[in-house]
């Protein structure tokens, strides 16, 4: 019986983990990329308190705030590498001018160093490929990646 009950709740557990990370992003169509104005959410969907960073998928973790220059871009390449990588990569949008959930502050107290935009991709084993502040291109993303979706 207790072995039914276990194997229950591992099977049941890993179907709910697979539902997690941001879905359907979209960029806030009100953005002002020409100033350091608070124009709203810089990107908007579903599923954004997620902050789950699951093994055997690469995550890709956006740090940013709403009056932030650098981060209104950042968040515009955010949103075309989730269009190339969904359901290939997690996205993990944190708006640090909004509540956060409990593993999105384990994320922040892990990886953000209070310099925005922040993004940090973790690869399909759980290793951290890059941690940076500032801004960075689609490309160079793109080709890490691409390398996080390669088995070892």
């Amino acid at each position: 019986m207790i072995r039914k009950l276990i194997i229950s709740l591992i099977l049941n557990s890993s179907l709910v983990l697979s539902a997690y990370a941001a879905t359907n992003l979209k960029l806030n169509p009100n953005l002002n990329y020409s100033s350091d104005s608070d124009d709203g959410p810089l990107i908007m969907g579903d599923e954004l308190t997620d902050g789950t960073v699951h093994r055997g998928k690469p995550a890709y973790i956006i740090f940013f705030q709403r009056e932030c220059y650098n981060s209104k871009h950042q968040a515009k390449r955010t949103v075309e590498l989730y269009e190339k990588y969904k359901g290939q990569a997690d996205f993990i949008v944190i708006d640090l001018d909004a509540e956060i959930s409990k593993q999105q502050a384990e994320l922040r107290d892990r990886f953000y160093t209070n310099y925005i935009p922040h993004v940090t991709i973790v690869d399909r084993d759980g290793q951290v490929v890059y941690n940076k502040s500032g801004e960075i291109d689609t490309a160079r993303v793109s080709d890490m990646l691409d390398g996080a979706l390669k088995p070892n």
